[in-house]
């Protein structure tokens, strides 16, 4: 049994290195079998990748040559016709020397044929001169009298016919002039109006709020008085409830802040929650939203009008003149007319338009805060369109437009002539009655004062001015220089719309008694 045991064991000891050493040497039968496949797997992808390179760069080399054919193509073609053209140029400037030489030889010889005539100009007028001299010599003989007393002889000869004729001639063309500038003058004003008539709201200092009921004034004026305070306090603004059915009044001479003042009211009768808190927060709600109305209204001003390139802070401005008035006619309305008109103007007299334009739609500028700075609106504007860099021309457009300084270019006279008439067009403005009557005083006393008138008489809302004079002392000749010297006085020294006509009336009466 012993025996058995150690001989499995001597066996077991014996075969196990042997299977070990059998089993080794079958793996690397095995992996140097494996090893030989990749190795030529190896070769066979390389030589497949030095065929497929080999391809690769033939085709290159093929692109290559045919890219550089295209371009050798274009360029030869580019050549010709680089070529081709410059020909073309060679020919026209070789036919300009030819033409402008056959001119020269023209010239020249124009020059000469003028040299000639001037020379034998210069022949005659010796010639005439001395001849006239002679004439002279001979009339002083036959007459007697020197020349000089006889130019003075003739003179108080003709004189009262010279003065006659010279009345007569002034009447006959400024009946001419005025035919044919009143002409004119219908025509562009109906095409103005027709093209940019607009509504016009009237100046007034208070706006009214419509209310759902009575009971709403108490809510308010809030307990105390607190919501109607804190309303006044914020938009500065009096708010007026009196015995006026179910509405309220809100007074302020700043439009802005009662448009603010409205709207904030508005909102909240229609929220209908009023206490101090929310009255705080619809104000400022409110103050936005015509902060956005303002802005839009001067940018859609511009869009109108056609004019690009205004600084932000002027078009704001703008914006602002929508609630801003002057004699009932709307100042943002007016600007924008008086612009239309401008481009009109310049078109007709060949002027440039889109300037004219520029110019019209800032000459009232200054009113959009003339109300907030001391000075006139035309010395504000004029420091506005300076501060934002706007043109010279522009400048004194705004600066001449009340002809408070003089015209440095046509474009300010076109500004004068529209601002002029945009406010002088009939339903545009409308005056208080105390400026009415001071014109229509003015204008008589204006007329009183020239000599020889008897009465005066402004009629027709002083659109018309009717002169009595003295018989004795102003005869029909003399009658239509008083006329022209009576206009020309009021143009200088009165201010008013439109055109004032001047009617001089000379009557002689003789009375007798039959018996």
């Amino acid at each position: 049994m012993l025996d058995t045991i150690i001989g499995i064991v001597v066996t077991f000891v014996i075969a196990a290195p042997l299977s070990w050493i059998a089993a080794v040497a079958y793996r690397k039968k095995v992996y140097e079998a494996k090893i030989g496949t990749a190795e030529e797997k190896a070769r066979e992808i390389i030589d497949e990748a030095l065929k497929t390179a080999e391809t690769k760069k033939r085709e290159a080399l093929l692109e290559a040559k045919e890219e550089s054919l295209r371009a050798k193509n274009e360029f030869e073609r580019e050549t010709k016709e680089r070529r081709a053209e410059l020909q073309r140029y060679e020919k026209r400037v070789l036919s300009k020397e030819e033409t402008l030489d056959r001119k020269t030889e023209a010239l020249e010889k124009k020059e000469a044929r003028l040299s000639i005539k001037e020379t034998e100009l210069d022949r005659l007028k010796h010639e005439v001169e001395e001849f006239h001299e002679r004439q002279l010599q001979e009339l002083e003989k036959i007459s007697g009298l020197t020349s000089e007393q006889a130019k003075e002889y003739l003179l108080k000869t003709v004189e009262e016919e010279v003065k006659h004729d010279t009345a007569m001639l002034i009447k006959e063309l400024d009946s001419k002039a005025r035919e044919e500038a009143d002409k004119k003058a219908k025509d562009y004003v109906v095409t103005a109006i027709q093209r940019c008539a607009a509504d016009h709201v009237a100046e007034t200092t208070i706006s009214v709020v419509q209310l759902p009921n009575d009971e709403m004034k108490g809510r308010i004026i809030g307990r105390e008085g607190r919501n109607i305070r804190t309303l006044e306090t914020l938009t500065g603004v009096d708010l007026i409830i009196d015995d006026t059915p179910e509405a309220v009044i809100l007074s302020a001479f700043d439009p802005i802040r009662r448009e603010v003042a409205r709207i904030a009211l508005e909102k909240l009768i229609v929220d209908g929650r009023i206490h101090p808190a929310r009255i705080e927060e619809m104000v400022e709600k409110a103050q936005k939203e015509v902060d956005t109305m303002i802005r839009e209204s001067g940018e859609a001003a511009t869009l109108e009008v056609g004019v690009h390139g205004i600084h932000p802070e002027l078009v704001k401005l703008l914006g602002k003149m929508r609630f801003r008035t002057s004699y009932g006619q709307n100042a943002l309305k007016h600007s924008i007319e008086v612009a239309i008109l401008s481009g009109l103007l310049a078109g007709e007299i060949g002027a440039d338009v889109r300037l004219a334009k520029r110019a019209g739609l800032l000459h009232d500028i200054g009113k959009s805060v003339d109300h907030e700075m001391e000075g006139t609106h035309v010395q504000i504007g004029v420091d506005l369109c300076r501060k934002y860099k706007e043109s010279p021309i522009v400048i004194n457009a705004v600066e001449a437009h009340h002809q408070d300084v003089e015209f440095q270019s046509i474009i300010s006279c076109i500004v004068q002539a529209a601002d002029t008439i945009s406010a002088a067009r009939p339903g545009a403005r409308r005056e208080t009655l105390e400026t009415y009557t001071n014109r229509l005083k003015q204008l008589e006393d204006i007329t009183n004062s020239f000599k020889g008138v008897e009465k005066s008489f402004a009629i027709q809302a002083g659109r018309e001015v009717r002169v009595m004079v003295i018989p004795e002392q102003i005869s029909d000749a003399d009658m239509v220089l008083l006329a022209r010297d009576l206009s020309k006085k009021i143009e200088s020294e009165l201010e008013y719309p439109g055109q004032i006509k001047v009617n001089v009336i000379r009557e002689s009466r003789v009375t007798d008694y039959a018996k």
